[in-house]
């Protein structure tokens, strides 16, 4: 599978990583912090590296590579993977290759601080240029000050919760965290309700971009402020009229997949006062239903629109800008295993969307991860490069939602024969899901985010929000 040797690859150039840090600075720990399209955030544990340093780092690792120093396996153990390099030994998350040059291509940037492990738009076939994350830094370092708060660093941490009975003082902390963030956030849009008239939601698969939509819309409703929501889903064109890939399957990430006239126009024409007739999707069918609904909005009404391509400026180029507010979905999973091994984000949100395929959407855990890759190419064509257009960015990710859902989702993967050509993706999970602790789920808000994923949410019902069906 080339998603395998692409991870393997990778996890070979973060080997070299810490055994170069190991040898530029001894006494400091390199710690992996959060992605970045097609990179990672890196920097060192209680230090702040220069650039000249970071330079540095580059040289050293890409001596390393170019020297093609074997790579020794010793044993998989513990859940790690543990490899030796010139008398270093190092415990990685994942399998690497077992030659330095077979690690793959890589550039060094430096940033915040730290610096960026850039593999580049490697899915896409391309070399998109990266982007400064700026905000995404923010939002990151915003959570860790959080941490620090509560003092809690690693997976861990969170375990003592669960071993000493604590959960539901941990459960009401974050969901607390989470709460304050969405109501700073309608204030934020409060202070700007004059020009305001199209509310622009956005995020990659699974981000919990639904469920926030509606606590936001709760705390807009709070403010005294009426939103109104629009689902870029029911444009979707009939699925004869759907874009294909390079490999001749429904491309439903791509921007095409919508009936952008029709959006623009009734956009539009809804700012202007004017009434018009929503379409309504069919998602069993893959048609539009010949079914409408009305929609005019009124003074002081704002149109909540929420969907991947959300902040893709093509999507409503003839809206003022002045006139929309926008917020960036992020799910950036907040603990490490250790300084040096990171829970990559995309991991937790696979786990979301398999277990709520699988509870929920009649999905096979296979089918969800045979798609995943499409997904992900997607999110880095479409959605992650807009990420910095946003006015505010919210992390859906929880410090317990791993230990909540490991019960659901070892169930779900358990569905995955060994004979299954994923089957090594689902050994890949369960491993990951074994470092957490399993909690009761029984006492997680009903408008929690998670709900949305594991059931139980006051804003769906079965396979639909407020009777409108989701799309599988």
């Amino acid at each position: 599978m080339e998603e395998t040797h692409l991870r393997k690859r990778r996890q070979t150039v973060k080997l070299g990583l810490i055994k170069a840090i190991r040898d530029l600075f001894p006494g400091y720990q390199l710690k992996t912090a959060y992605s970045i399209q097609e990179g990672v955030f890196c920097n060192l544990s209680g230090s702040v590296l220069s650039e000249r340093e970071v330079a540095q780092i580059r040289a050293k690792l890409g001596q390393w590579v170019a020297a093609d120093h074997p790579i020794e396996f010793l044993r998989h153990e513990g859940g790690y993977y543990h490899y030796e390099l010139d008398g270093f030994l190092i415990k990685a998350l994942y399998p690497a290759e077992t030659r330095s040059s077979m690690a793959e291509p890589f550039k060094v940037i430096p940033f915040s601080g730290g610096f960026i492990i850039d593999f580049g738009d490697v899915k896409s076939g391309g070399d998109t240029p990266l982007i400064p994350p700026a905000r995404l830094a923010e939002s990151y370092d915003k959570t860790q000050r959080w941490l620090r708060n509560i003092n809690i660093e690693l997976v861990a941490d969170v375990n003592v919760f669960m071993d000493t009975g604590r959960s539901l003082e941990l459960l009401g902390i974050a969901e607390a965290l989470q709460e304050k963030e969405i109501a700073d956030i309608a204030d934020m849009i409060l202070a700007q309700r004059r020009a305001l008239r199209v509310l622009l939601v956005s995020g990659p698969s699974s981000s919990g971009k639904t469920s926030f939509a509606q606590r936001l819309a709760t705390q807009l409703k709070v403010n005294g402020l009426r939103p109104v929501p629009l689902s870029l889903d029911d444009y979707f064109v009939d699925r004869e009229k759907t874009p294909r890939d390079e490999n001749g399957h429904y491309d439903f990430e791509s921007l095409g997949a919508l009936d952008l006239p029709l959006l623009q126009q009734q956009v539009t024409r809804l700012i202007e006062g004017e009434a018009v007739e929503i379409p309504c999707f069919d998602f069993v069918g893959g048609r539009r239903s010949a079914t409408t609904r009305s929609l005019r909005l009124g003074q002081g009404e704002i149109l909540v629109i929420e969907g991947i391509h959300a902040l893709n400026p093509e999507l409503l180029p003839n809206v003022n800008r002045n006139m929309c507010w926008k917020v960036y979905i992020n799910a950036l999973f907040q603990l490490n295993l250790d300084l040096m091994n990171r829970i990559p984000t995309t991991e937790v949100r696979l786990i979301r969307r398999i277990v709520r395929g699988d509870k929920f959407r009649g999905t096979h855990p296979e089918k969800t991860v045979g798609q995943w890759t499409s997904v992900r190419r997607g999110e880095y064509l479409h959605v992650f490069k807009y990420q910095e257009e946003a006015d505010a960015m919210f992390n859906s990710s929880m410090l317990y939602e791993m230990n909540a859902l490991r019960p659901f989702a070892e169930e779900s993967l358990r569905k995955v024969s060994d004979s299954s050509k994923y089957a090594e993706t689902r050994d890949r999970l369960l491993n990951l899901l074994g470092f957490f602790r399993p909690m009761d789920v029984s006492k997680v808000p009903y408008n929690s985010i998670l709900r949305e994923f594991i059931g139980g949410s006051i804003y769906f019902d079965g396979d639909s929000i407020h009777g409108v069906r989701l799309p599988h």
